[in-house]
């Protein structure tokens, strides 16, 4: 085994033992890339450090005002409703974040006392960061939660699934057009202590990629969230199911690089200092829509975040905390909530997508029940 390919020292910065781990195994693809920077223990964003919040790297739809989380969780009795309130239901949360949506949440559903006595609260989380600050944020929550490593650990049972900015952070393989062939495209070091991206072999005409497109196009698939569609399928066939998707992201498919990093708050180079800054990209809701129909579950939207929360009630809830508030809160209630439906900010690049089982009448706003706020 050559210098350079010797395993580094186990606490070696992510970026020496991504270059040996090239050196050793050839380039990465840039989903093993991705899931090194977000996952990797000792130095992935998700699993070493806090990446939400002032202080972070990113800040959230929870985190700007309370009124998602509350909407949200009116959202899910909604759903356990229409399912015909069974005694017994999970809400699980997928990527949790500091749980402040689910604290939020928690909040509204004391106002329905038997929905709370019937509701068990499942957090989907790998990082032990994440966790610490969960268990601080829900310590004093009406539905304590128990903590999962994967959505398979989960009960089976009537399931209300949540997942808020959790598919962006799914990795993401890229593929390249190069003449009449796609090529996958990889990471590779670049003689100079950093990362380039280089083509990989020319694919399989199998593998589903368009058959036309311009050279240089970029086709991103996320085979994460295919899987996650296939679970939630196979849930759907033994028990009522309803999953609610918040993301950014386009409505239909296209060409292009969406990979992003962001640190402290600003775009950042995706290659440079691996684990330093958070990576997503774009969910493509009509992908997503056609691996859930082919799960056989009923796809319901996307619909622009703004309009889903102006139609759950955003507005009447908004009203009335400023009528409580102090002075010095108004400004941050009502900031806050125009921050979540300007067009501009969140409105419009982020949509919710619901999805549900055979048998549930598509849940508010999609439907035509009237949604009331209490």
């Amino acid at each position: 085994m050559s210098a350079l390919a010797r395993e580094p020292l186990p606490d070696a910065s992510l970026a020496a033992r991504l270059h040996a781990r090239i050196a050793r195994d050839g380039p990465l693809t840039v989903e093993e890339f991705m899931q090194a920077c977000l996952s990797d223990e000792a130095a992935g964003v998700y699993a070493s450090r806090q990446p939400i919040g002032g202080k972070g790297d990113f800040i959230t739809s929870p985190e700007i005002s309370q009124i998602f989380g509350e909407l949200i969780g009116l959202w899910a009795v909604a759903v356990w409703q229409s399912m015909g309130e069974p005694s017994r239901v999970t809400i699980a949360e997928l990527g949790p974040g500091r749980g402040t949506l689910m604290a939020d949440a928690s909040r509204a559903w004391r106002g329905v006392p038997k929905f709370l006595d019937s509701v068990s609260v499942a957090l989907i989380e790998t990082s032990p960061v994440m966790v610490e600050s969960q268990r601080e944020t829900l310590k004093d929550a009406g539905a304590p939660p128990r903590w999962c490593a994967a959505l398979d650990a989960v009960p089976e049972g009537p399931l209300i699934l949540i997942a808020n900015e959790f598919v962006d952070a799914l990795p993401i393989r890229q593929f390249i057009r190069r003449g009449a062939a796609w090529r996958e495209r990889l990471i590779t070091s670049d003689g100079r202590g950093g990362f380039t991206y280089i083509d990989g072999e020319a694919e399989d005409e199998d593998r589903q990629l368009p058959h036309a497109a311009p050279d240089d196009a970029i086709q991103e698939t996320r085979p994460a969230a295919q899987a996650l569609m296939r679970e939630l399928g196979r849930r759907a066939e033994h028990a009522p199911l309803a999953a609610l998707i918040i993301d950014y992201g386009h409505e239909q498919s296209g060409f292009g690089d969406t990979l992003q990093a962001v640190r402290g708050h600003r775009f950042a180079d995706v290659l440079a200092n691996p684990g330093a800054a958070d990576l997503s990209a774009h969910v493509d809701f009509a992908d997503l829509k056609r691996a859930a129909v082919a799960a056989e579950l009923n796809a319901h939207g996307p619909m622009p975040q703004g309009e889903f929360l102006l139609k759950l009630g955003l507005a009447a809830r908004r009203e009335r905390l400023l009528q409580r508030a102090r002075p010095t809160q108004a400004e941050d209630i009502a900031s806050g909530a125009a921050r979540l439906v300007d067009p501009r900010q969140m409105g419009v690049l982020f949509k919710a997508l619901a999805l549900t089982g055979a048998g549930l009448a598509p849940p508010p706003p999609f439907g035509h029940q009237h949604f009331a706020l209490s």
